[in-house]
């Protein structure tokens, strides 16, 4: 019983944190927002609200201005019995990726990351 209130009041001290300290988000042209906002579309985060890999990844989908939904998993939560029979386990981040009939489920803040950041983020100088 401790534990658990001890939990949620980190989790609740991450969020606070991370709303006080949010970074700026990337700037586009309509054009170019409006395509990153077609392509999102096929995107879902399963997440926990104070959880701070979510709260992590949440960040960089702020700064990457991605309009992907959020879909919390937890206890109870259609979306948790989703994440669970759908992609085979609950662990949370995880992001669901649409392309055409097939469906990939990838797990790990940072490796959700490095995708978003390569498909969204700005185009590396050669």
């Amino acid at each position: 019983m401790i534990v658990k209130a001890l939990r949620e009041g980190l989790g609740r001290l991450i969020v606070l944190i991370d709303f006080i300290t949010r970074p700026r988000k990337m700037r586009r042209s309509d054009e170019q927002q409006q395509q990153v906002a077609e392509a999102s579309s096929q995107l879902s985060l399963y997440q926990f609200y104070a959880c701070p890999f979510c709260v992590k990844t949440r960040r960089a989908i702020h700064r990457l201005n991605l309009p992907i939904t959020t879909r919390d998993a937890s206890q109870g939560s259609e979306y948790r019995t989703e994440l669970e029979s759908q992609a085979g386990k609950v662990k949370v981040p995880c992001l669901r990726i649409e392309e055409g009939d097939k469906v990939t489920w990838m797990y790990e803040s940072n490796d959700i990351i490095s995708y978003l950041e390569q498909r969204f983020g700005e185009p590396k100088a050669a």
